[in-house]
Formats: C-alpha cells, structure tokens, sequence
C-alpha cells in the first residue's frame, strides 16, 4: 500500500510566523524557496498580501477585496532561497505586530502554446510542481468559452482565480460543490450555480475550463490561477456536514493538517484559515480570507488539529452548524503513516 510520496510535506508547505518591524527585513527559515506567499497580521485589521514568483515582487493582490493587482513597492520584495524580504508594508510589516506567512513551493516553470501542443485554447504560463500538487498559472482572457493549460499533470481539485486587471472577485473551484458551482474568497456568499465561471465543465489532468465571467476569463485581462491537485497523506480537498454542538464534527483528511481553510457553501458564511503555528497548539486560533480583521482566538471557531485529521470543537455557524454543508482545503505537517509504513506521532 503507498501511503504517501511526502514524508516531508514542509518541503513544500509552510507557515511562517514573524514579528514585523516597520522597516526592512528578511525572512528566513521556511524550508524552501517559496513560490507563492499569502502573508496576514495577525494583530491589526490590516489585509492579507498575496504575492507569487510568476506575476513577480511587488505586485500585491488582496485576498479579502476585489482590488486588481497593485505595485507596492514596500511590500514583498524578494524571493529567496528559505523565505522572502520585505518592506514597511502595514500588511506584511507593521511594527510590533505578529504576522503569518502561509507559504507553497512550484518551482519548476513552464510555458504553452496552445496551439502548438494542443493542450487547451489559451495560452499560458507559469510554475508547477507536481510531486506536490500545486500550479501557478498566468494566462490572458479572452470572454470566450475556453480551456487554459494548468501543467499540473493531474486534476485540479480547487482552483483560486483572480482577474489581476480589474477590480473583480476570487472565484473558487472546488470538487465538492462541481463545475456547476463558484464560490469567491473575498465573500461569505453561498455557492452559486452558473456557466459563466468554469464553462460547467470538470478540469482534467491537462486543462481546466472557463466560461464567459470577467473574474475567471475578462476579455484581454491579466489572470492568476492557483491550482491544486490531490495528494495522498499531504494534501486533501473534500467536504463535509457540521453538527451543531461543541464535541464537532470530525474532519478525516488522512494527515496531521498543517494547514486548514474551510467555507460553508449552503449559507452565508467566512472563510476560516486555521494552521500549526497559531498558536503551535490546540485549540487553532483563526483568521478570515475575506475579512481584515485581527486574528480570532474565540471559543466558539476552536478546533484541533489531531494525527487524521480536525475535530472541530466550536459551535459557529460557519464552521459546525447542524446539517451544514462545507468545504474545505488541507496541508498536511505530518502524513498519518510514512511512505515506509511508519506511523507518524501525535502533535
């Protein structure tokens, strides 16, 4: 039986908390070179900062508005081989404040001419790494049904979409709510279901499909893709039904996650951003995609983190209601056997 490929899933995901100092530093100590940077304070209602290798340093997007892309020059300012340099950025930098760095690694570039390899309509570019699952993909839209080529050798399980030239919303793909449906990360919308952001067609191991939406394919507009596929024992993109009381419900992934976010899709909700660090026990602490606010420590979103999975511990209706529907999308620390059959320990 293989259990997993990742015995080191900090190889390719990490959190990384720092304390900013209002001024310039570098980061250190991620583990890798990361390609994709999802940087929040934890301390003031400032936004999130969400910065790649493929679209470049400076060029902040926003995971909580609609903004497009913005050049900010004391923002994200270099990528290194264990982490990343910053600037006096209140979002990536603030003095004194705690500050998360969520952190993923691609790596390996890639170009497609569509029409050459015949791998979808659009062309596109990007990072990839697929022992781990994850892509980047740059591609420029074009307002018509077509398929982008995803270099992920694999299905996408969830995709995240932003329309970099315009001052549009994240659209989500996510297996659990099908190619009929959209979410979008800076809202607390329920699923939506419609033909315009992902064509009502399932990705596949080449290409995923879009529709006529401006968030997922504007006409001539610059476009980002984060895109994942499933991994055994290091990561997993599934769903499942909240209880409603304080002993929650228990959320299998088949790993100690390292990382968590989770959506209620059949009601107005956040989107909850629970990891390992924060504060290195359990219960996790939370923070909001679509939200400024500092991080939450609150009773009622408490969840822990086990060696298989989350139990949920907290009655909030966007995380445990009674007979709720959710999504979620998990990073494992440790997979819950070894590829050599051993049994990892408990956190």
């Amino acid at each position: 039986m293989a259990y997993t490929a990742i015995d080191k899933p900090s190889d390719y995901f990490n959190t990384k908390l720092y304390t900013g100092n209002g001024g310039t530093q570098s980061i250190t100590g991620v583990g890798f070179a990361p390609n994709w940077s999802w940087i929040k304070n934890r301390t003031s209602a400032e936004g999130s900062g969400v910065f790649d290798t493929v679209r470049g340093v400076t060029k902040m997007l926003c995971s909580q508005n609609t903004d497009g892309e913005s050049t900010t020059a004391n923002s994200l300012t270099a990528f290194g081989s264990d982490g990343f340099s910053i600037g006096a950025n209140n979002r990536v930098n603030q003095n004194s404040n705690n500050i998360v760095s969520w952190n993923w690694k691609g790596g390996t570039s890639f170009t497609n001419d569509a029409s050459s390899t015949g791998i979808g309509t659009i062309d596109s570019a990007g990072s990839v790494n697929q022992d781990a699952g994850f892509s980047i993909v740059s591609y420029t839209g074009t307002a018509s049904n077509a398929t982008v080529g995803h270099g992920l050798g694999a299905t996408p399980k969830m995709m995240i979409i932003k329309n970099r030239s315009a001052g549009e919303g994240w659209a989500v793909y996510h297996q659990g709510i099908g190619n009929t449906n959209y979410l979008l990360l800076n809202t607390t919308a329920a699923s939506v279901a419609t033909a315009g952001y992902f064509n009502n067609t399932t990705p596949t191991s080449t290409v995923f499909s879009v529709g006529t939406e401006v968030k997922t394919n504007g006409d001539g507009n610059a476009m980002i893709a984060y895109c994942f596929a499933e991994k055994q024992g290091y990561s997993k993109f599934g769903s499942y039904t909240g209880n409603g009381n304080a002993d929650g419900t228990f959320v299998y992934t088949g790993f100690a996650p390292a990382f968590f976010i989770l959506k209620r899709t059949d009601a107005t909700e956040q989107w909850l951003i629970k990891d390992n660090k924060r504060p290195g026990y359990n219960p996790n602490n939370t923070l909001y995609a679509n939200l400024n606010n500092a991080e939450d420590t609150g009773s009622s979103v408490y969840g822990d983190f086990v060696s298989n999975g989350v139990k949920l511990r907290g009655t909030y209706n966007g995380m445990n209601a009674s007979g709720g529907s959710y999504i979620y999308m998990a990073f494992a620390s440790n997979p819950f056997t070894t590829s050599s059959g051993v049994p990892a320990t408990a956190r």
